[in-house]
């Protein structure tokens, strides 16, 4: 993208005065209007612009985010749902002001059904604490994007992550939700049977909708069984080709990896020096399987085998959890590494998704345009389903460096695209990818639009995203 790509949202001003004032009389305390609470609910994660909204609304029921949508409405003034404001696309930008709804107190586990392998959960709740209340039953929710995200803005943004390789993604782990609509009414889409022909699927229409078809208020999930035993493990290779060869090779014999990252050789000097990882400074796969004790070493051992095949190796693995937790913090925490390669320098983050079949060309058609850019941008990748990430490092003092950034990731976008892939795997289009949308969907944005235009006719739902 570059920063002249950010849409224009003419400003209600008048509008946004009477809401303001009306909603600081219902919520009281709930509703905040001091310039830094304001700025902490717009983007801060890249480097887009922080757009801060007009107010922010710490709401506690569905009814009360219903209620401000139609206060919203009938002025015509902007919502924009917040949930971590982990996005990296600014999504939670206000670029024509208005009402940040934070959905944090929207916290509760409401039901877990064991049986079916199901929860019911308000949007606020995160992944992780998720997790930490379904410790007993012997169930678990493995989306797992790396922040500790709202499931209700992991859902609105489609996530993805580090485990999306065996268990999917949020549309595939979405079994209904309920959301308050652009005219207030509250939709409960899908219920709880596994699978369903009867009408549209708007529980899919939603995901991924990024608050600009409505708002989602609570979501039921599925869930999975612990599993019995997991091991993982760290293995080097000689170039990234050899790596995504072999990541190709494992997939396409049917081992059931569920973990499978790459880390280029930029990225694994990050690490090494940011959490102490003692591996050699190449590119390296970070790999897990989930199964039986006979499992996870047949299927460990198996990879090893594959690895040395495209010279990599040795693969050194362990079941021990203290060790393979070390592993994924260090692996989760790469944006944050990274940033030590370029001490004051601004990351911006960007991520593609190719076929796994093309994904070593263009790692490799990527790594050689970062080369000739001049540039420092690291790269890490959820390669069991071909999408990679970027993070371009940036003096921000520096408008040459900055178009250089921009230019190069407008390459990538394009390359992507090219190799019938996607301008983004997982980080959405929000306002940072806008400039391609059209190139990857070409009509369908036509369509995309005439939804947008059906369901929220006055463009008050999070304006100025995808695709409206």
């Amino acid at each position: 993208m570059a920063l002249s790509d950010l849409r224009d949202v003419e400003r209600n001003e008048a509008g946004i005065a009477t809401v303001v004032g009306i909603l600081k009389q219902r919520l009281g305390d709930r509703f905040q209007t001091g310039q830094s609470i304001r700025e902490q609910h717009a983007h801060t994660t890249t480097y887009i612009p922080n757009q801060a909204p007009d107010g922010v609304a710490f709401v506690e029921t569905a009814e009360e985010v219903q209620d401000i949508v139609r206060v919203c409405a009938e002025h015509r003034v902007p919502v924009i749902a917040y949930g971590t404001g982990t996005s990296l696309e600014g999504h939670v930008n206000a670029p024509g002001g208005g009402i940040s709804v934070d959905t944090s107190r929207l916290n509760k586990v409401l039901v877990v059904n064991t049986e079916d392998l199901d929860c019911t959960v308000e949007a606020g709740v995160t992944r992780e604490a998720l997790n930490s209340h379904l410790r007993d039953t012997g169930l678990f929710f493995p989306i797992d994007p790396g922040a500790n995200a709202s499931l209700g803005g992991m859902a609105a943004t489609r996530a993805s992550g580090t485990n999306a390789v065996r268990y999917g993604t949020m549309k595939d782990n979405v079994i209904g939700l309920t959301a308050v609509m652009a005219d207030g009414t509250i939709v409960k889409t899908g219920g709880r049977a596994r699978k369903s022909s009867s009408g549209y699927d708007l529980t899919r229409l939603l995901v991924g909708s990024a608050g600009t078809l409505g708002i989602i208020t609570s979501l039921t999930l599925r869930l999975y069984g612990i599993p019995q035993a997991i091991a993982g493990g760290v293995c080097p290779f000689p170039s990234v080709e050899a790596a995504c060869r072999a990541v190709i090779q494992t997939i396409q014999l049917g081992i059931p990896v569920a973990r499978i990252e790459l880390v280029n050789a930029l990225q694994m000097r990050a690490m090494k020096n940011y959490s102490k990882l003692d591996y050699p400074e190449s590119p390296c796969l970070f790999v897990e399987f989930h199964g039986t004790d006979d499992g996870v070493k047949e299927q460990s051992a198996l990879f090893g085998e594959i690895a040395a095949e495209h010279g990599g190796g040795p693969f050194l693995w362990t079941s021990v959890p203290e060790e393979r937790a070390k592993l994924w913090k260090a692996r989760h925490d790469a944006y944050w590494s990274s940033l030590t390669l370029r001490p004051g320098a601004k990351g911006l983050s960007t991520d593609v998704c190719v076929p796994i079949s093309r994904l070593a060309e263009c790692i490799a058609d990527t790594e050689a345009d970062i080369a000739a850019s001049g540039l420092i941008a690291p790269i890490v990748g959820h390669v069991g389903d071909g999408n990679f990430h970027v993070l371009v490092l940036m003096d921000m003092n520096d408008p040459a460096e900055i178009e250089r950034a921009e230019s190069f990731v407008q390459r990538l976008n394009a390359r992507a695209i090219a190799m019938d892939g996607t301008c983004t795997g997982e980080h959405g289009i929000g306002q940072g990818k806008l400039a391609f949308i059209e190139r990857e969907h070409g009509a369908g944005v036509g369509v995309m639009r005439a939804i947008k235009q059906a369901l929220d006719p006055l463009n008050i739902m999070n304006p100025g995203k995808m695709p409206g």
